[in-house]
């Protein structure tokens, strides 16, 4: 195994913590296998950290059949099945839970269960039918063949308190919301709705695409299109200590409609929170791609969610009544739901054709086929390789992040010199800055993270001398690493330092509206510089081009939905540097996470909900 797939110190040092509490715990006077509970414990902290919510007692520690070891565990005290006494472990399904993830999986489950049983409540009266087709009609005219999903979305919305919807770029998500807004402004006026995101970027970009959009609107609509969208952090209120929210069951959100775009980067915790605080009456919709990666943090909510779809017999012909869709069509299903009548499938690309070589690409990478293209040159020449398989990045490589860099480098030479004050000086350099970025898969080693920011500095500084203040000088891009409500700072938030009006170095960061606001360096929570980013810190957004650095050598976080995720950031230009067996092995791994969330839902279990923290105390 490559340093890279071990466990780092603090991981080491957490589980063998937690370890170290169930072997206390565990009843002196049983029995109990006590390297065995260590065992155990270890084993599932570790999983934690690798995002699995639970773990299946089938080979857990090896050597010990699921039978042993749930005989080890019940016997010891420190797990019980559900229905039995709170214990820091908990057996369900054959798997084993962590308590605290037990409680949120189960909570959401419910709180997911309920509100797609239920519907929204414009659909009280029937005669609301012709109202709802003749608005529908209004943004999606009548097809002569097929199926409009993106109009049987916003139908089912329209009906729903639950919509999930799942799409690749360029298949009208955002369209589709910006006609659900327009549809319920239309027959509710005085609807609250709510944008979030979990990034400040990918809040932005929502609410750019739905201004976008609202030119196509009706002007008695345009007027009362929501005119902000927040991080989820930020719309629940998040305060000085983890987890803890303002906005919650006993306090929800004042909305009737709410809409999540980027949610398959929402964890298990922050989905269930989210859920908890908004009111039972209003509509969720959430937005995402099942074939990306799933969050940094425990659980993979918006995969389980999304991983198939179906509509009943009853609500096909709804939906075929509303939309003149194909009742046929609309039963055929595809996957296995977790959610019936909640999920809708959008597959149609309008930004990649079917034969652009970045559209091409990923649906070979999500069919496991990705290394059949490897080196091959599409004649629109959207997709570049460089083959380059050493253990430092090969001069081409290099040479291509120097071309692509050198507009950003030229812009800020230009700005200093120029009259603009500092926010149209931020203006235009994030307008350079943003059209390009390197992303790479691993934080170490030559081919990492912090080995390709180095580079870049010192590259930017060879091309630029600006002013320089400790760590921090002019032109230098950073990444918020963690949440700092003080500074109203998020993680994954991206500035520009840049000079301010006065001559005096200050951190640009966009604000959701379009403004900036600017900070100085000694303010900013813990950060990084942002030449280069990892492919999880790039969810949510979107570059004009990439370059793909993939390390030398296969690890175990280089999946297929890394690829996939890397290369969709793109909107017209990918390069991807690498090996051929690298690049292979990645399409043939795809990202396993432990978690029974869909089973859940699926089965309809109704466990007690025994209550999860939730709530502000």
């Amino acid at each position: 195994m490559n340093a890279p797939d071990l466990p780092s110190s603090a991981q080491y040092d957490l589980a063998t913590g937690f370890a170290a509490h169930i072997e206390r715990w565990a009843r002196r006077g049983t029995e109990s296998d006590h390297a065995l509970l260590v065992a155990v414990a270890r084993r599932l902290a570790l999983a934690a950290c690798e995002g699995h919510v639970r773990q299946p007692l089938h080979g857990l520690v090896a050597g010990q059949t699921a039978a042993e070891i749930r005989h080890a565990l019940l016997a010891s005290g420190v797990a019980a099945e559900p229905d039995m006494a709170l214990t820091p472990l908990v057996i369900d399904d054959d798997c084993l839970y962590l308590r605290a993830f037990f409680d949120l999986e189960t909570h959401l489950a419910i709180q997911l269960d309920e509100r797609a049983r239920m519907d929204a409540p414009l659909s009280a009266e029937a005669e609301r039918t012709s109202a709802r087709r003749v608005v529908l009609e209004r943004f999606f005219p009548p097809r002569t063949m097929g199926v409009d999903w993106q109009k049987v979305a916003v139908a089912q919305a329209l009906e729903r308190r639950l919509t999930i919807i799942s799409g690749g770029p360029g298949t009208g998500k955002t369209t589709t919301v910006a006609a659900l807004i327009a549809c319920l402004l239309e027959l509710d006026p005085g609807i609250r709705v709510g944008l979030a995101a979990p990034t400040g970027k990918a809040a932005a970009r929502m609410l750019e695409a739905l201004t976008a959009r609202a030119r196509d609107l009706p002007e008695s609509v345009r007027g009362h299109l929501p005119r902000a969208a927040h991080t989820i952090h930020r719309l629940l209120g998040a305060s000085a200590t983890p987890g803890r929210f303002r906005h919650h069951a006993a306090n929800p959100l004042a909305l009737d409609l709410l809409v999540v775009d980027e949610a398959s980067m929402l964890d298990l915790a922050l989905a269930t929170r989210l859920v908890d605080a908004l009111p039972p009456d209003a509509r969720l919709v959430l937005l995402g791609d099942k074939d990306q990666l799933a969050a940094v943090e425990a659980g993979s909510v918006f995969a389980d969610l999304s991983a198939g779809w179906r509509f009943s017999p009853d609500e096909a012909l709804r939906l075929e009544e509303v939309t003149g869709a194909p009742v046929d069509m609309l039963v055929q299903g595809g996957g296995e739901p977790a959610l019936t009548n909640s999920v809708v499938w959008l597959t149609e690309s309008h930004r990649f054709s079917a034969t652009s070589g970045i559209g091409r690409l990923a649906r070979q990478i999500n069919a496991g086929h990705g290394a059949e293209a490897f080196g091959r040159q599409d004649d629109d020449e959207a997709v570049r390789w460089i083959d380059d398989e050493g253990a430092t990045p090969a001069a081409a490589t290099l040479e291509a992040m120097s071309n692509r860099y050198s507009a950003y480098f030229g812009a800020l030479a230009g700005l200093a010199a120029s009259s603009l004050d500092a926010l149209a000086r931020a203006r235009q350099a994030f307008a350079v800055f943003d059209r390009f970025r390197v992303l790479v898969a691993v934080h170490e080693g030559a081919r990492g993270l912090a080995a390709i920011n180095a580079q870049l500095t010192q590259l930017c500084l060879s091309h630029y001398s600006g002013l320089r203040e400790g760590p921090f000088w002019a032109g230098r891009p950073v990444i918020v690493l963690e949440n700092d409500p003080l500074t109203g700072l998020y993680n994954g938030d991206v500035g520009l330092t840049l000079f301010d009006d006065s001559g005096k170095l200050r951190v640009f960061f966009p604000r959701v509206d379009g403004s900036y606001r600017a900070l100085a360096p000694q303010r900013l929570p813990r950060h990084d510089t942002a030449f280069a980013l990892t492919v999880h810190k790039s969810q949510g957004s979107e570059f004009d081009e990439i370059l793909l650095l993939l390390p030398a050598t296969p690890v175990r976080v280089l999946t297929r939905e890394l690829l996939y995720t890397g290369l969709t950031r793109a909107r017209t230009r990918v390069t991807i540097a690498g090996g051929r067996e690298v690049f292979a092995a990645a399409c043939a791994t795809s990202v396993r996470r432990f978690s029974g969330l869909g089973a859940r839902l699926r089965s309809g279990d109704r466990i007690e909900d025994r209550g999860n923290g939730c709530d502000e105390q």
